[in-house]
């Protein structure tokens, strides 16, 4: 007897449509290179106003000059639709990264001609090519005096052999861009062109999205949005089946239950605009109105017959912090949003959005633990929230350890620190105490050299601007996750005190004079401090309590035009991420829409 033969399914290609990414590490030219794209492809009218970056659409993107939510746009060349998507560089977005490349087929891996492929190319790459996503190459600012492309192209290849690239992934076509300029050429000294040869090399290269014409409706769910007149937008990829407007569906939870409900607009995309459509077919990266109760992983299928994609996986969160109500005497003097149920309802959105975010409610119902990729990302989000109006606390950075085989082990970073050939020993000085460990040492040429560091990552926090200030703003920092490694031992933190406001009332420039011995302080005259407020760094290492807002006391024996003569050192003022690496455990920052305050958790010095 004889098993039954299935015979193999026959899947059908959408030819008219490519979808692919374009990743690259920071500053890299990648959204440079979307802006020029889309200006060739014919999006943007002759007369029309465009800002530059305009992917970028958030303030902080363009403040900040990197991207920090992936973002998808189309282009129409000759009949075929090309589905870019801009992704972020910087390896705490990762859950951004690994999200978009379960939307495309092909990935555009953007290299700088000077600096080659840097750790986020890295970790980038190594989830698309495991992916087996068709890459294509191009190195950008060719321009560049210390551009030196042929090396780099070298490097690139080395970059796929040491990832395992398959044969067909290695036989990569390869571009060389001026991204500004928006031109290109296939061969090093070939003739500039417009990114017309690219769009024809992706549609040549990339494969064309294949489904089962027999299969329902599967629809992976890769972002939410929100429109202020159809509500909450479910943005995805259709793997199968079709979509119509006012058909039933039911979302598949990541729990394995299912809810139906009703779609009532379906967007696609045509440059930076939605545009409305009756129905969407294998293929297209669409937004889809009327689906309330769903999350990002999540399948929409056909109410009949569902049939659930595997779920989107991210690397779990390294980094925790605590986000608590501002308790501060200065609480709600400033912000808008102030109460427990305001900041648990935005950070639980927020949840919803950024799939690499985790929030947990702690022992008290005002204050949450919200852990992620790394510093920059909760810093992000803290600046995201001051801006819109909230006012909270945020308590000192944990990392999120676990027990392997009985040892506790803790998240490692690799670090990679490219700098002047001075500076060497002072960057490995500074990593010395923070248990870093040289793996790699490379000579850049014109007097530069890359260290590679594996770090601890609580090692890490607040580094950034150490190391800007000892190599003179010289230094370029790089960092990537590095897995676990059993526990480093005890990291020594800042060897210097506080200096604590033991009152309410306003600066004097006549108290500043007087504890410029003491330190280094963080409020000028004229600020308003408040009791337990952290005023200044000491120069030993306990806590002082001192009155900043102490007057001259005036008499017919002295001038009252003295205080004229008082010469003050500017008080240094900290930034979002200076200010979290500087508190300690029984410290917070106090964030409000118009500052940053360093305070003691009990104000008074009884309770401390």
């Amino acid at each position: 007897m004889t098993a039954a033969t299935v015979a193999p399914v026959e899947l059908e290609e959408r030819t008219d449509i490519r979808n692919v990414a374009i990743i690259a590490h920071v500053d890299h030219g990648k959204t440079t290179l979307v802006d020029a794209m889309l200006w060739q492809s014919g999006i943007f009218g002759e007369h029309e106003s465009v800002n530059e970056r305009v992917m970028d659409s958030i303030d902080l993107e363009r403040e900040r000059g990197i991207t920090i939510m992936a973002k998808n746009t189309a282009i129409v060349y000759r009949g075929t639709r090309i589905n870019v998507v801009d992704t972020p560089g910087h390896a705490d977005f990762g859950g951004e990264v690994e999200r978009t490349l379960a939307l495309v087929d092909g990935v555009l891996l953007l290299v700088d001609a000077s600096e080659g492929p840097l750790p986020q190319t890295r970790f980038v790459l190594s989830k698309a090519l495991e992916a087996g996503l068709t890459p294509l190459v191009l190195i950008n600012k060719i321009d560049r005096s210390d551009a030196r492309p042929s090396e780099v192209l070298d490097l690139v290849y080395d970059l796929f052999i040491d990832l395992g690239a398959s044969e067909e992934q290695l036989d990569f076509p390869v571009f060389y861009c001026n991204a500004r300029r928006g031109v290109c050429r296939r061969e090093l000294d070939g003739e500039d062109q417009p990114l017309a040869a690219l769009f024809e090399e992706i549609i040549a290269t990339v494969p064309p999205p294949t489904y089962d014409p027999s299969s329902p409706l599967q629809l992976l769910v890769t972002s939410l949005d929100y429109d202020d007149y159809v509500g909450r937008l479910v943005v995805g990829r259709i793997f199968g089946g079709s979509i119509e407007k006012g058909q039933r569906v039911v979302t598949c939870k990541l729990d394995g239950s299912m809810i139906a409900s009703k779609v009532t607009v379906i967007y696609s995309y045509k440059g930076l605009q939605r545009i409305e459509v009756n129905e969407a077919h294998p293929g297209d990266i669409i937004a889809v109105a009327g689906i309330e109760d769903v999350a990002i992983g999540e399948t929409l299928c056909d109410l009949g017959s569902p049939r659930p994609l595997p779920p989107i996986r991210v690397e779990e969160p390294t980094l925790s912090m605590r986000f608590s109500v501002n308790d501060s005497p200065a609480a709600g003097k400033e912000g808008r949003y102030v109460t427990s149920r305001k900041l648990r309802e935005r950070l639980y959105k927020e949840s919803l959005h950024n799939v690499a975010i985790r929030i947990d409610d702690t022992e008290t119902p005002d204050c949450f633990e919200v852990a992620g990729r790394g510093e920059l990302q909760l810093s992000i989000l803290v600046e995201t929230m001051r801006r819109e109006g909230y006012e909270l606390c945020l308590g000192k950075p944990q990392v999120l350890t676990r027990t392997i085989d009985g040892i506790l082990h803790e998240p490692m970073e690799l670090l990679m620190v490219d700098c002047p050939e001075e500076y060497v020993g002072t960057v490995s000085r500074q990593l010395g105490p923070r248990k870093g460990r040289m793996i790699e040492t490379t000579h850049l040429g014109s007097g530069r050299m890359r260290l590679e560091f594996k770090v601890p990552a609580r090692g890490l926090i607040g580094i950034r601007s150490q190391f800007l200030e000892v190599t003179r703003g010289t230094a370029i920092l790089f960092r990537l996750s590095a897995g676990y490694a059993p526990w480093c031992g005890d990291i020594p933190e800042r060897s210097t005190g506080s200096l604590v406001a033991d009152r309410v009332g306003r600066v004097t420039s006549f108290a500043c004079d007087r504890l410029a011995s003491r330190g280094v302080l963080h409020v000028a005259p004229g600020d308003v401090v408040y009791q337990g407020q952290i005023i200044g760094e000491n120069n030993r290492p306990s806590d002082l309590d001192v009155n900043i807002t102490k007057e001259k006391k005036l008499t017919n024996m002295r001038a009252a035009s003295a205080d004229d003569m008082v010469k003050l050192t500017p008080p240094r003022r900290l930034s979002l991420e200076e200010a979290i690496e500087f508190i300690r455990g029984d410290e917070l920052v106090e964030v409000t829409p118009k500052a940053f305050r360093l305070r003691k958790k009990a104000l008074h010095p009884g309770q401390r």
